[in-house]
């Protein structure tokens, strides 16, 4: 990707934010449902996007950019970067507000987790996730900005403000 203009990044980085953020949530219910035998609304917002998926997205972004050519460094750094976003954000959510958003103790598949706040499996998962947003998502996204430009930011400001809105909601409203 060519250095972009801030009038073009910015949307496309709010649209990688979002579409992952509910990427997440439909991964959340999926994993939800095979541990508990039924789907349960996942996550702290209203709508069905997840927060942190959408930084790790961004983090992941940002990261790999410049090497998006080069698949298992792309990988490796999604998989690190993102696991460390989780395991930092878990444990200072946990420390400092007393909650739990997720937990990894009890769950299938959570060899190697640390204290529940990642696991093996969330790691692989981040790094699966930078590869689909890098090589599935991100030229999508390009190719459908580069064709409708004013489309794509009117639908992505618009989707990026209902997440935020939710944000905002769901920490003044519960």
């Amino acid at each position: 990707m060519s250095r972009k203009p801030a009038r073009k990044l910015i949307p496309l980085l709010m649209l990688i934010f979002t579409v992952a953020g509910v990427i997440g949530f439909i991964y959340e219910e999926i994993c939800g449902f095979i541990n508990e035998g039924h789907f349960f609304k996942r996550g702290t917002t209203f709508g069905p996007w997840i927060p942190i998926y959408g930084f790790g997205a961004l983090l992941i972004f940002a990261l790999t950019v410049k090497i998006r050519k080069k698949p298992l460094p792309v990988f490796l750094i999604a998989a690190f970067a993102s696991g460390l976003l989780e395991l930092v954000s878990g444990y200072v959510i946990d420390r400092f507000f007393h909650m739990r958003l997720w937990d990894y103790s009890n769950v299938i598949l959570n060899w190697g987790h640390v204290n529940g706040y990642i696991c093996v499996r969330s790691v692989i998962t981040w790094g699966i996730f930078g590869m689909l947003l890098m090589y599935g998502v991100l030229p999508l996204a390009e190719k459908i900005q580069m064709r409708r430009p004013k489309v794509f930011n009117i639908v992505t400001i618009a989707l990026f403000g209902l997440f935020v809105l939710d944000i905002v909601l769901s920490f003044t409203i519960k």
